[in-house]
């Protein structure tokens, strides 16, 4: 483990609410670094097309993170790519610990996101990446022709089958509920489609094949009868969940895992902030994650302020 490397204020995270708190750090003249465990942009790197982000219409989402990314680093921000595997408290001071290194900070802002619910059914880990997929953006050119099946009618099963028909031969929609969840324009937009079909009120059971995707077997869940629809590929939006594991026992969640915030983005500990998808809240998305960066950050900036001159 490397000797304590000594930061003003260290973020977790690095898609929307991330970068926009790196970016308001940095202007305030604090030494940031974000710790991004992948590729920063996050999840809405993954998107398509973005339609209501204010200034930018459409935009895909690589492109607005890749926007991000760049005025966080002009900024002087410093981005790396790690693991963060534990926080610990050590007098007003927060040890953060990633795989190769430990950090020592006065403040820290989660904006670890979410990540893709699996459905926990047969042929799901066995075939993922033989044509399970979460992600349309990623892997969509890859089904070229192909009938595939996709799960969940929110915004993000219909909005990633709208950019899957650029490419596919047909798509089979499956939802739990006996409606729609997505927004009005795009149930409307999907609906002016031709290769597409839905089984509402339905749940899939099964994902079979023996080295790729064949078909997938659903259950009608008012009748209780199973039907077996051919395909080429599955792709999973059955909601998300929140990355949140390495903070067990550090700060309190609600109980999907959520970090629970005050009005300020404060966590249970102080000093610790949460931005973003991650924090329990009603409306996920980049808009609300933008925001919550920049007052996860200002509040942060606050907070160093009182600590050094000795009023926390």
């Amino acid at each position: 483990m490397a000797i304590e490397t000594k930061k003003d204020l260290i973020i977790i995270g690095g898609g929307p609410a991330g970068l926009t708190a790196g970016i308001y750090a940095a202007r305030a003249r604090l030494n940031t670094l974000l710790i991004e465990k992948l590729m920063p942009g996050g999840l809405a790197a993954t998107t398509d097309r973005i339609e209501n982000y204010p200034g930018f219409q459409p935009i895909s989402g690589m492109e607005l993170t890749k926007k991000m990314v760049s005025q966080a680093k002009e900024f002087g921000v410093e981005i790396i790519t790690e693991e963060v595997v534990c926080l610990k408290i050590k007098d007003k001071f927060k040890l953060v610990k990633t795989v190769n290194t430990k950090y020592k900070t006065p403040a820290i802002i989660i904006a670890t996101g979410t990540l893709p619910k699996k459905l926990n059914i047969p042929g799901e880990d066995e075939l993922r990446g033989k044509g399970v997929s979460y992600c349309a953006t990623c892997d969509g050119p890859l089904f070229r022709d192909k009938d595939i099946i996709v799960i969940g009618c929110g915004n993000s099963g219909i909005q990633e089958g709208l950019f899957l028909l650029k490419f596919v031969n047909r798509i089979t929609f499956v939802e739990f509920l006996p409606y729609m969840t997505a927004e009005k324009v795009l149930q409307e937009r999907i609906q002016k489609e031709q290769k597409i079909k839905f089984y509402l009120e339905h749940t899939l059971i099964s994902i079979n094949g023996e080295q790729t995707v064949s078909s997938v077997t659903i259950k009608d869940r008012k009748t209780t009868k199973e039907k077996i629809i051919e395909a080429q590929g599955v792709f999973i939006y059955a909601g998300l969940f929140p990355n949140t594991n390495f903070l067990k026992g550090v700060v309190k969640l609600d109980k999907e895992g959520y970090v629970i915030t005050n009005e300020d983005l404060e966590t249970s500990i102080s000093g610790i902030f949460a931005a973003g998808d991650v924090r329990a809240k009603t409306l996920r998305q980049i808009a609300t994650s933008v925001g919550d960066g920049a007052l996860a950050a200002f509040m942060a900036e606050k907070y160093i302020e009182r600590r050094n001159y000795g009023r926390d």
